[in-house]
């Protein structure tokens, strides 16, 4: 018992400080993020989506990090822009139509660490649902959108905090 309250004492009287994060974010050194609009590049391009890519990005950041959010440039920063939004046929029934359908969003993201550059990256990302082709796009563009946005923002986030 004495030993550890010894070692208490003695953390505690060198100012040692031990941060936990139940996301698995690595944000040291760091204290602000910036996160620029995500513009819409894709050749159909969806209203809407950049906004909401964008707020899904500062959402995460808030949810998982401590850090602060600022317009222009923080010491961690993310722009990009939605080069993909398309739907192509997937698999063919014997009867030679489509049987399911792919809906693609694909964005390409520039994270800059301007504390830590090794971690600082430029990749796309590109993530996809499949939906039965008796159903309209239109009937499922929704669901599917924001299915593919989460997986897209937690990709877009691991890379840059979990560093994965």
């Amino acid at each position: 018992m004495v030993p550890a309250l010894v070692v208490t004492v003695f953390l505690s009287a060198g100012g040692c400080h031990i941060t936990y994060s139940f996301s698995g974010a690595s944000t040291e050194g760091l204290g602000t993020v910036s996160i620029q609009y995500f513009q819409n590049r894709a050749d159909l391009v969806q209203p809407g989506l950049s906004q909401y890519i964008t707020d899904a990005l500062i959402d995460k950041c808030k949810a998982q990090t401590n850090l602060g959010i600022v317009n222009g440039m923080g010491d961690a920063d993310f722009e990009g822009e939605i080069t993909g939004y398309s739907t192509v046929p997937l698999t063919v029934s014997a009867d030679a139509q489509a049987a399911s359908n792919r809906f693609t969003i694909t964005v390409r993201v520039k994270f800059t660490n301007s504390v830590d550059t090794q971690y600082s990256y430029e990749q796309s990302f590109s993530r996809y649902e499949d939906y039965p082709s008796e159903r309209d796009l239109s009937a499922v563009e929704k669901e599917l959108s924001n299915k593919i946005v989460e997986l897209l923002v937690e990709d877009i986030f691991n890379k840059a905090f979990v560093n994965w």
